[in-house]
């Protein structure tokens, strides 16, 4: 998502730029082999069917050194004076700063102008091409009537019937980034595609590589999902890291609380919000979206509109309706775990 500026000499493929390890955070020059990447995951996404495994403080903290493991961290010694190495709590506030992603995107930006550089692939090409992919035929199930079931089984369409049924889909994607998860939605046929950012510098990046790439379609706003001016309501709201951005500020339990305020607002009545984090697990995910039904219910909030009336009556505001099932999984002390997960839920 976020990057270092490459010297001419690198190479000029974006996918074979791997982040930095924590210890080499200094530098800001070596460079991870994919089998540390791979060990460092897995040290810190051990989770079982109820939950992770470690205490809520240390998952904190290895959050932050996960997300950095995906976002190629600009040098420490840009953001401390005198210490040797960023602490777990520094890396924690960065991750969660909006000056940190202004001054990453600015990078990134100068990257893409002068080499032609994509930018990271928040969380890897592989899961992108999962969501979007089981995005779509959750899309086209629901267009069909039928309430998912193990989508990941379900057998893909022709192209034809996928443009009648996605036509109808408002696709609003949340922390935006570069706009490639967009670019790959707009391949599986979805039409009707916004973007929203609070760094202007990803917005301008996102804006300069959908031209490039000729989807034009693509509609980039900078908008703060925590203070959004959007009026629209979309059929389909994309969180792909954000959510697991905003819980690394140094207030995140506040900021979490405010952003399903916000995103509640932004799901129209029977669209669907998917959410893909490598900070929780699927149930954890289900049970964040339990408390905030618990809680607006328990603090109602003033309708705005006559659907707003409609939809509170009874009705939590979002319910789980399904998840990726085909992220590889591994065993560790008798647990099952999972590098990422994708949970869609329904808006009431």
């Amino acid at each position: 998502m976020a990057g270092m500026r490459l010297a001419p000499e690198e190479s000029p493929d974006p996918t074979q730029q791997h982040p930095p390890a924590q210890q080499h955070l200094q530098t800001g020059r070596e460079v991870a082999s994919d089998d540390e990447r791979s060990v460092a995951a897995d040290s810190w996404s051990i989770k079982s069917d109820y939950g992770s495994t470690l205490d809520d403080d240390q998952r904190h903290a290895d959050a932050a050194e996960a997300l950095s493991s995906v976002a190629n961290f600009r040098a420490a010694s840009d953001y401390s004076s005198d210490k040797d190495e960023a602490d777990a709590d520094a890396m924690t506030s960065m991750l969660g700063l909006q000056t940190y992603w202004d001054a990453a995107y600015a990078d990134e930006l100068v990257n893409f102008r002068e080499h032609g550089h994509t930018g990271e692939i928040w969380f890897g090409a592989d899961v992108m091409d999962t969501v979007t992919s089981w995005t779509k035929t959750l899309c086209i199930d629901i267009s069909q009537g039928h309430m998912p079931n193990h989508v990941d089984e379900a057998k893909p369409e022709p192209v034809e019937q996928d443009d009648k049924y996605l036509s109808c889909w408002s696709v609003l994607d949340i922390g935006t980034g570069n706009g490639l998860l967009l670019q790959e939605l707009a391949k599986q046929g979805f039409t009707d595609l916004t973007g929203t950012d609070y760094s202007e510098g990803a917005i301008d990046l996102a804006r300069s590589l959908a031209d490039r790439g000729g989807f034009s379609n693509i509609k980039f706003l900078v908008d703060d999902i925590l203070e959004t001016k959007l009026e629209k309501r979309f059929q389909l709201v994309m969180d792909k890291g954000t959510l697991d951005a905003i819980g690394l500020h140094p207030d995140g339990p506040i900021k979490r609380m405010m952003y399903w305020d916000s995103v509640s607002k932004l799901v129209a009545p029977g669209g669907v919000l998917v959410i893909t984090s490598c900070n929780h697990t699927k149930d954890e995910l289900v049970q964040e979206v339990e408390n905030f039904s618990q809680r607006n219910i328990a603090m109602p909030q003033e309708p705005n509109t006559v659907e707003d009336q409609e939809t509170q009556r009874d009705l939590p505001p979002f319910q789980y309706l399904n998840h990726v099932r085909t992220y590889p999984t591994f065993m560790f002390g008798g647990s099952v775990g999972s590098r990422v997960a994708t949970v869609a839920f329904r808006r009431n």
